[in-house]
């Protein structure tokens, strides 16, 4: 990309954060294609504006993470549904005013290892389904000869094992493997080659309506290649955001290392990780509120036009690596009142099929309409435009409002915590009636001071009627 490429992307991008950059996306991770589309309904009345769809491609095997080991990129094609279902899907979400974003899977494609010798993609056995079955498999086709592998071995990196997370070469050129004598993931090359094939693939998926790409595992992805992919052209009127998981922000080697120069050279977004370790520190019991009353001005937070925010994300109660990070479940719901009240960043909710549930029970099963989600959804649509300012905070308690029409308060602790509020200096409307969206509570200005009453671990997103 040239320096005036550059340049025109990132206006664009500025353009379009001022837009409808922040409505909240909804996560249906590993949901059917046919689930959504019979949920869109529910999904627009629960408020949410975006929907991110697991990748949409040739994989097969029932697990989640097959969906992330992609055979082709031709075809979609998988048990989550096929191009005719995913055209349904968009059309329905279109109707009910949502937009549908696609995870992607760039970096790598299937380890098959254990079935073939070659790196010819998508391999004889998925040729020989084609062929038997011509006319469906030209139904699901975005583009391409189905007759002929797209990718073959001059189109990989090496077969080596990433040993060193912190080495920033081997992350981004040699393989995501696990315990040996796992061969990995095939990690591909930025050729010219393999860029068209993905940048006929993303341009198809634009076709059918998709507004937004999550690039997974982006970190594992050199500059260049994300560079060499993400035309202005593909980047225009989309909404793009990256994976790169760190342990927090300025001053974190991941964050340095991988996160800074991702976001200082493409004009993507990306998972606000330094974010996500303030907030699980402040819930911590050592941990204070003080953390989160403005975290992006030390670092700890990205920027609101760049940042998709979450309190979890699929892979953290997944992958046994990354279980550490789920928050206690009272917790993660005082976290997404502060994600879903605060002014910044892109919320998104998690909401599965129950995919851990032998060691989580079905905890995030219809997360995305529990009637207190559904509150502080709510709240996030109607105070959009209306700028934050901080009231107060204490080890226990944060206290904010957005504008003269919304107040949030979130209390970690154990006790009732009670708070008041100069109306001199925080200004609110009189004689209107803020109800709490969550639990109904109400209170109404009339003198200068204003007790306020917070249970405990509990938040109220008070709403001006």
């Amino acid at each position: 990309m040239t320096s005036t490429h550059f340049k025109l992307a990132l206006a664009g991008a500025a353009l379009f954060a001022q837009t409808a950059h922040a409505d909240v996306i909804l996560h249906a991770f590993n949901w059917k294609y046919a689930d959504v589309t019979a949920n869109a309904t529910a999904i627009q009345q629960a408020g949410y504006k975006k929907v991110l769809i697991s990748p949409p491609l040739k994989s097969s095997g029932s697990a989640w993470w097959a969906r992330y080991q992609p055979q082709d990129y031709r075809v979609i094609d998988n048990p989550l549904g096929n191009k005719q279902q995913l055209a349904a899907m968009i059309s329905a979400l279109q109707a009910k005013g949502i937009q549908v974003y696609a995870d992607i899977v760039l970096n790598h494609m299937a380890n098959e290892s254990g079935i073939r010798s070659d790196l010819n993609y998508p391999g004889t056995t998925v040729l020989n389904q084609y062929a038997s079955n011509l006319t469906y498999f030209n139904n699901q086709k975005l583009f391409g000869d189905l007759s002929q592998n797209f990718l073959s071995g001059y189109d990989f990196h090496a077969a080596n094992c990433i040993t060193d997370y912190n080495d920033v070469w081997q992350v981004q050129n040699n393989r995501l493997c696990g315990a040996y004598p796992d061969k990995g993931l095939p990690d591909l090359t930025d050729n010219s080659w393999v860029v068209t094939q993905q940048q006929a693939y993303l341009n198809a998926l634009k076709a059918m309506g998709i507004k937004g790409f999550r690039v997974d595992a982006v970190k594992h992805m050199s500059q260049s290649q994300v560079n060499a992919i993400f035309t202005p052209t593909i980047n225009s009127g989309m909404h793009v955001f990256g994976e790169v998981i760190t342990g927090g922000g300025a001053g974190n080697g991941d964050y340095e290392k991988f996160l800074k120069p991702y976001l200082d050279n493409t004009s993507h977004g990306a998972y606000d990780f330094p974010l996500f370790a303030q907030i699980r520190s402040a819930f911590s019991p050592s941990g204070s509120m003080n953390q989160l009353a403005d975290p992006g001005a030390y670092g700890q937070a990205l920027p609101w036009n760049r940042a998709v925010t979450f309190a979890i994300t699929h892979d953290i109660p997944t992958n046994d690596g990354f279980r550490y990070q789920i928050m206690d479940a009272t917790d993660e719901v005082l976290a997404n009142a502060y994600l879903l009240g605060r002014d910044g960043g892109t919320p998104m909710i998690y909401s599965d099929n129950g995919e851990t549930a032998n060691k989580d029970g079905y905890r995030w099963k219809d997360y995305y309409k529990r009637a207190d989600i559904k509150a502080m959804v709510k709240f996030h649509n109607a105070v959009q435009g209306n700028a934050q300012q901080l009231i107060g905070a204490t080890q226990c308690l944060l206290l904010f409002k957005r504008g003269k029409i919304g107040v949030v308060a979130i209390n970690k602790c154990g006790s009732t915590q009670n708070y008041t509020v100069n109306t001199a200096s925080y200004e609110l409307n009189w004689y209107r009636n803020y109800v709490d969206t969550i639990s109904g509570n109400t209170f109404s200005v009339s003198s200068q001071y204003l007790n306020l009453s917070v249970p405990a671990r509990s938040a109220r997103m008070w709403l001006m009627q």
